[in-house]
């Protein structure tokens, strides 16, 4: 086994990213740390997995994918709020990758979107990453790099970065919810990659859904415990509604950012693809009893996993005392609209969309040679990363960005190296005090976006239903 990290009050153990408290029938955690203790190495390689469980052939059960160090989930990362990770990504794949952070707002040449911030690591190379998290949350982490096919075959692992004085939980779990296009044989239907009627749909949805790599896993709990959940929705393109049965947890933080504490919504926490959510669950069932983590499909409620309570006494009579709310990050949050720089984006293209033509690549083009592009979305006519902004702005200057999405499909966008608030829906002026790193949005609906350009460099948008962004939808803006 690698060696840990010789000072590890700066740089926490790396392990296993099925969680802090770890699933049933999940290997134990394992310590990735080797070499130099100033630097962690990780290496993007194929593996195995057992996507859909033990089998008296272990052969059998398992399903070739591509993962960190050859794992499902990759190691979880774990750093403490404004302490530095070094990390040497080394590449053992057939084909050329990068890492993105996804919602980490830190330098601009470590944001891992091959072509824009770094150059792709080829088969064989090395890139060193050097990180220095401001906010405490839940992250996470995968390719910029032929991402569609890549996070469908598993690359992708969690960041936890811990807050310097974190609520009191009794454990704390991490959920990365999945679902995977499997063959009969039970391995990647790897002929649906570059499906273009996955594209220009709603992506490439799959049809046997994981959280952290196994169907319906079970965490062992005890009557009285309190619990932190971080569900990270790491799928391609599903986007769940997921509740707990039988249970009210509370919300306390969005993509990494503290929320004031709230239930959840009635009919449950939407997860687009990219999107997290941390939670408190006070196990409030009885000794030997069963919950499920649902999510809402149309035909109903599906378990995603359980949890399963312990058949002894209850830990406490009651809920514990002590306070839930996350202390805030440091973002930038003074919103102001008279000193903005403005933009508007239109969102078109997909199947019976009103798109015609597009520029691509410098030409424009009608929409079947488009197609013959692999390219059917666009953004304000352009297809695919233009040569030229959606805006620049100055460091320190309110950005406002209106959204319009004008086709029939839902999109889960994703702002790279900042975090947003929406300030408008539909035209009507709201007060959403979340901040986020990813939207869903809704077919037909408009947005008002704003937050504070702070970052400097180069940041791209785009939509996370990955299908989505390989086919065109996908823009950046510069800080200076």
């Amino acid at each position: 086994m690698s060696a840990v990290p010789s000072n590890p009050t700066r740089r926490r153990l790396l392990r296993n990213a099925c969680g802090i408290a770890l699933a049933t029938a999940v290997p134990p955690p394992v310590v990735i740390a080797e070499g130099d203790a100033e630097r962690l190495s990780l290496e993007a390689r194929p593996g195995r997995a057992a996507l859909r469980g033990p089998a008296r052939d272990a052969s059998a059960s398992q399903t070739a994918i591509w993962g960190y160090d050859g794992q499902l989930p990759g190691p979880l990362l774990r750093v403490r709020q404004g302490e530095p990770l070094r990390l040497r990504l080394r590449n053992g794949l057939p084909q050329a990758t990068s890492v993105h952070w996804h919602g980490l707002r830190i330098a601009n040449a470590m944001d891992g979107v091959a072509g824009l911030t770094q150059e792709a690591i080829p088969p064989g190379g090395h890139f060193d990453y050097d990180l220095l998290p401001p906010d405490a949350g839940s992250y996470w982490y995968h390719p910029h790099q032929q991402s569609a096919e890549q996070l469908a075959r598993g690359l992708y692992g969690a960041l936890v970065v811990e807050e310097r004085e974190p609520p009191a939980v009794d454990r704390d779990l991490l959920l990365i919810l999945d679902d995977w296009r499997l063959d009969e044989d039970g391995q990647l239907d790897l002929a649906s990659f570059g499906n273009l009627h996955d594209a220009a749909h709603g992506g490439r949805l799959g049809n046997w859904p994981t959280v952290n790599g196994v169907n319906t896993p079970g965490f062992a709990v005890r009557a009285g415990e309190r619990l932190r959940l971080r569900l990270i929705n790491a799928a391609n393109a599903r986007i769940f509604r997921v509740d707990i049965e039988g249970h009210e947890p509370t919300l306390i933080a969005l993509d990494g950012q503290p929320v004031v504490p709230r239930a959840l919504p009635a009919e449950g926490q939407w997860l687009a693809p990219g999107q997290r959510a941390d939670l408190i669950l006070d196990c409030s069932g009885e000794p030997a009893a069963r919950a499920a983590l649902r999510t809402h499909l149309r035909d109903g409620p599906h378990a995603m996993a359980t949890f399963d309570y312990a058949a002894a006494r209850p830990l406490r009579d009651g809920p514990p005392e002590t306070p839930i709310a996350l202390p805030a990050n440091p973002l930038a949050t003074r919103i102001e609209p008279d000193a903005a720089v403005s933009a508007a984006l239109l969102m078109q293209g997909g199947a019976m969309g009103s798109l015609r033509s597009a520029r691509y690549r410098g030409r424009e083009l009608p929409m079947r040679e488009l197609v013959g592009q692999g390219m059917v979305w666009a953004f304000n006519g352009e297809a695919g990363l233009p040569e030229s902004p959606l805006l620049r702005a100055r460091r320190g200057q309110t950005v406002l960005i209106d959204i319009a999405n004008d086709n029939r499909w839902p999109h889960a966008m994703h702002l790279h190296g900042h975090h947003f608030r929406v300030l408008a829906r539909d035209g009507r002026a709201v007060d959403e005090a979340d901040w986020r790193d990813t939207l869903l949005m809704a077919p037909g609906e408009r947005v008002q976006i704003g937050f504070v350009a702070d970052n400097p460099g180069k940041w791209v948008l785009h939509c996370h239903m990955l299908e989505h962004q390989a086919a065109g939808m996908v823009t950046w803006l510069e800080v200076a």
